[in-house]
């Protein structure tokens, strides 16, 4: 007696591993995808940061505060070749000492709160005759200055899955570097002027 057409269909593989595939092939590709995401971001992170510190290291030189937008040029162009139509930010905060780097002016706390209240007085560091929270000029600076250079590019993520991973559209890189100018005349200087305002 023949095997009705249920039991033989039921017993049958062809076919099976296309099946499979059509189960597993978009979590796969999905993965795959996100890998090589990955792997962009981190190659673009390391040339950024790369060219970054070669152009602060430039930047330190007596002429490299006259060639600040060659040097930021000579970055957007290296990582130009792996990310286009890139947005960038380009910014440098000028220093006297390491130990002042990102750190507020000083002020008397007459409430102890911790926060500079107005009337409250305070020691203008950097002579712009205002209480800044971060006493960075901005800029090169000038010689034996410490500077903070920074740049992030934003660009277009390299495969159009963010909104399948909720991840963003596009994708934000930064890196940072620290140097100080080399001792090449004398470094410029603000007599401190306490202010209550």
């Amino acid at each position: 007696m023949k095997p009705s057409i249920f039991k033989r269909l039921r017993r049958d593989r062809q076919g099976v591993t296309i099946v499979e595939f059509a189960f597993i092939g978009p979590t796969l590709l999905l993965m795959l995808m996100g890998f090589f995401d990955l792997g962009h971001r981190s190659y673009v992170s390391a040339i950024l940061a790369g060219e970054l510190q070669k152009a602060g290291r430039d930047s330190t030189l007596e002429t490299g505060s006259t060639s600040a937008a060659a040097l930021d040029l000579r970055i957007k162009n290296q990582v130009s070749n792996i990310v286009k139509d890139g947005t960038y930010t380009f910014t440098r905060k000028a220093y006297s000492s390491f130990t002042r780097t990102g750190q507020a002016e000083n002020f008397t706390d007459g409430n102890s709160n911790g926060v500079r209240n107005p009337g409250e007085c305070f020691q203008d560091e950097n002579g712009n005759g205002t209480y800044d929270t971060d006493i960075g000029q901005n800029g090169q600076g000038t010689s034996d200055d410490i500077v903070q250079y920074s740049v992030s590019v934003t660009y277009q993520r390299l495969f159009p899955m963010h909104g399948m991973l909720g991840w963003s559209q596009t994708e934000t890189v930064s890196a940072s570097t620290v140097l100080r100018n080399q001792p090449y005349g004398t470094q410029q200087t603000f007599p401190i002027v306490v202010i209550c305002t």
